[in-house]
């Protein structure tokens, strides 16, 4: 084996390089988008302001929230695993830190962030991260809406120019007082951020939509310092002590178990903001559009072992502890970030903030500081999580974390809505109503309210018990559980009771079935009995007595009315009162295996399908004494408006394969003459060199076309160019010359298509499209033709165009679900 080296150009292939062939690859150019550069500028913009106005709130040095903010974006942006999360000092933790440094210190409490990400990273490396997920949203909404209410009510005090309280109760209790103490200075300052927070985004026209490309936040902060400052405001404003001051950690100082409370409650906080962060983010990014191939789903244990990297960082450079922050985290994925180098990226510009600017800095007034986090922790308490949490009959978990959160703390609150949310599910699953009626027809209905544990057991049975024989009963169940014993205890009431002859059903809320006695199921693979014609595994049902068997038209008739007809019965009234009005003409071969409706995941009245032989369409005044297909087309195109057109070919085509099989002797059979209207598609085969002509094939000794025709100059039309293109299939080629003819037999009867009147019209008005469409059938795999770039006169932007340099089927592929 020899190995191919590159040369320099000042190295000749036997100089030195020649001789290493394992020699590494050449290094790759560091390259950052640019995307990611004026995304990085908008999130600084925002997480400055907020990372000085978090640290006002907590008490700590300001200082510590420019550190935090810097060392989130550099470290937890580099080694975390949600690559367009921001992190830093996040407002779900300022009531934490807050009490931490009231109760420990500034040293203890850097201490205490320390230890909190080396307990994230042993975590992320035991693989736990999904773990926290699990916990009920409903919690973790509380827990952020109880912190909102304290940041809220403690930042209330600064707005109107008084100094907080330790704990909600007391700062409510001080606020009368506060409010007869009014400082007209602090108030204007405040009452100015929060109106430019509030109107700056809803800014209407074209102006608007520029101005907003600033953040609020920014806007805010600017606005207040600039009339402070033109206004020469006494106000209390940001004190930046010089760095060689700045406090780092210390050792823990205090009782070991609140020690070790504090960082158990850090480390949930941190964790589950973060993680539900990430989770959050995936779905904003995957669902806006142009999407960076290149970033995909969060790599949550990553995730965790990063934030955890990043406290450790942040508590040993004496910063505030770090979360993933969604305010910033959204502002990057909007603004178009592609990789994690925009996270990086508004580290360093936090980082040349806080060296360079800090005059600029020292002008802010605290007072649009505590607005501006007031702002936050109003809108912590959402109103969608509200009405999220009520529809899912969760609102006591909600109401009773928030509460626990504000009186009590956030790790006494989290863990009284985690025992009330433990609660109200014992009590749904214990908790089943069960009731039993008979209507005037007869027909005895047990309804069963709640899930079916062994504990409703003994009611279920005496219930079903009171039935009577040969009665038709319908079960009803309103829940999502069914354990073991209550499923052996309802499958042995009706097998039982068809044995005694009488009849039952199980449904789900609303009527929908869910289960049947197995005395009516005919095999095990249903439903997909009628596409397998019942070729199922299980032994097929016993003849019959008179030895006559079911016609299998009749079973199937059978098995709709008394399964799908009662399901659809209310769309097909509709229709027959509106009419049909379906939005696509569907033309495909009349093989049995390529169900329609299956394929487009269509229904009733969403298809005008026409089906033939080798899904062809006639040329307008063919002779072929069929005009049944251009009827269908008129029809659809003129009557039914119809939008779209499709064509529709498939693999193993029974007419293809006769197409270049069968003999040009013998009767012109009506197979024979039907299958005149795919030469053109032999023909356009013959211009792209794939097959040979019919005498080069006869020499071969191989097949040619259909009895009494040739391959050329027929059918009314010429013979396909030599510069017509071939169609193929994107990641692979056709296996064989009767794949590549069912491929270019729907590229030819697509421009049949534009041959007819209506359809030329429409194409000319712009106002219906022409699709091509290749099902395979032994891959269960649909493919469409790829859309033109280059429209032709007639039909400027339909799907197909016959002289496109690349007609190419291109596979459809399901879209991912995001993983949560």
């Amino acid at each position: 084996m020899t190995a191919c080296v590159r040369t320099s150009d000042t190295e000749s292939a036997h100089g030195p390089r020649a001789q290493q062939p394992h020699a590494p690859p050449p290094r790759k150019r560091f390259r950052i988008a640019g995307a990611d550069v004026s995304a990085s500028v908008a999130v600084f913009l925002i997480a400055l302001p907020l990372s000085l106005g978090i640290a006002l709130a907590t008490g700590a040095p300001l200082q510590a929230g420019l550190v935090a903010a810097a060392v989130g974006g550099l470290v937890a942006g580099r080694l975390g695993g949600a690559p367009l999360q921001v992190s830093g000092p996040a407002a779900g933790l300022t009531v934490v830190t807050a009490d931490l440094i009231q109760r420990y210190g500034w040293r203890t409490t850097c201490a205490i962030t320390v230890l909190a990400g080396l307990a994230q990273v042993g975590l992320g490396c035991l693989r736990v991260a999904r773990t926290a997920l699990a916990v009920s949203p409903a919690v973790v909404h509380g827990m952020l809406a109880g912190i909102g209410v304290t940041i809220a009510v403690a930042q209330l005090h600064i707005v109107l120019g008084g100094t907080p309280q330790s704990s909600v109760t007391a700062n409510l209790g001080a606020l009368p007082a506060q409010l007869a103490d009014l400082h007209p200075a602090a108030l204007s300052i405040s009452l100015l951020t929060l109106l430019a927070l509030v109107l700056w985004p809803r800014l209407p026209g074209w102006a608007g939509r520029v101005a907003r490309t600033v953040p609020a936040p920014l806007v805010a902060v600017t606005a207040a310092t600039a009339l402070a400052g033109f206004a020469h405001l006494r106000l209390d404003k940001v004190e930046l002590p010089s760095w060689r001051s700045h406090a780092l950690v210390g050792l823990p100082e205090g009782p070991v178990l609140g020690l070790v409370a504090a960082v158990l409650t850090v480390t949930l906080v941190c964790g589950v903001q973060s993680l539900l962060g990430a989770v959050a983010i995936d779905k904003l990014s995957g669902a806006r559009p142009g999407a960076a191939p290149g970033v995909g789903r969060s790599d949550l244990d990553r995730e965790l072992r990063g934030q955890g990297a990043a406290n450790i960082v942040s508590g040993a450079l004496g910063g505030l502890p770090i979360a993933g922050v969604a305010v910033r985290s959204v502002a990057n994925v909007r603004a178009g970030a592609v990789s994690r180098n925009s996270t990086m990226l508004h580290g360093v510009w936090v980082v040349v903030a806080a060296l360079l600017l800090v005059p600029v800095l020292e002008l802010i007034p605290l007072a649009a500081l505590a607005a501006l986090v007031m702002a936050i922790g109003i809108q912590m308490v959402s109103l969608n999580h509200i009405r999220s949490v009520t529809r899912h009959r969760e609102i006591l978990v909600y109401v009773v974390t928030t509460l626990g959160v504000a009186v009590l703390g956030v790790l006494e609150g989290v863990a009284t809505g985690v025992a009330v949310a433990v609660a109200v599910a014992l009590h749904r699953l214990a908790r089943t109503r069960i009731t039993c009626e008979e209507d005037s027809e007869g027909v005895h209905h047990v309804h069963v309210r709640g899930q079916l544990t062994f504990l409703a057991v003994p009611r279920l049975s005496r219930c079903l018990h009171h039935i009577p024989q040969r009665a038709h009963a319908v079960v009803e169940l309103d829940g999502s559980f069914m354990d073991h014993a209550a499923y052996e205890t309802l499958n042995s009431w009706l097998d039982s009771h068809a044995a005694h002859g009488g009849s039952a059903e199980v449904t789900g809320r609303g009527g929908q079935r869910i289960t049947e006695p197995a005395a009516t199921a005919h095999c095990g693979c249903r439903p997909w009995t009628p596409w397998r014609n019942h070729q199922c595994d299980t032994p097929q049902e016993a003849p019959r007595a008179d030895g006559r068997e079911q016609h299998q038209l009749a079973k199937g008739i059978s098995a709709f009315q008394q399964h799908t007809a009662p399901r659809v019965r209310g769309e097909l009234a509709r229709l027959a009162r509106e009419g049909q009005q379906p939005v696509q003409l569907f033309l495909t071969c009349a093989d049995s295996r390529v169900v329609t409706s299956m394929i487009t995941s269509s229904g009733p009245g969403d298809l005008f399908v026409v089906r033939n032989v080798g899904n062809l369409v006639p040329l307008p005044g063919a002779e072929s004494g069929d005009d049944s297909v251009a009827a269908a087309i008129e029809y659809a195109v003129d009557v039914l408006q119809v939008k779209s057109i499709t064509v529709c070919g498939h693999s193993g085509c029974g007419a293809m394969q006769a197409l270049l099989t069968t003999p040009t002797t013998g009767a012109p059979t009506p197979l024979k003459r039907w299958l005149r209207h795919a030469l053109p598609s032999l023909e356009r085969m013959v211009g792209q060199g794939l097959v040979g002509t019919e005498g080069e094939r006869e020499g071969e000794g191989g097949a040619s076309g259909p009895a009494g025709v040739g391959t050329s100059g027929t059918s009314g039309t010429s013979s396909a160019s030599s510069t017509t293109s071939t169609p193929r299939i994107a990641g692979r080629a056709p296996v064989d010359v009767v794949e590549q003819l069912c491929l270019t037999n729907v590229v030819q009867q697509l421009e049949h298509l534009r041959a007819h009147e209506a359809v030329a019209r429409r194409l000319a008005e712009g106002t219906i499209e022409l699709h091509g469409m290749y099902f395979h059938v032994g891959e269960a795999q649909a493919y469409l033709l790829a859309e033109s770039t280059e429209g032709g006169a007639d039909g400027g932007g339909t799907t197909v165009a016959g002289q496109a340099p690349d007609e190419v089927f291109s596979q459809v592929t399901p879209t991912r679900p995001v993983e949560v």
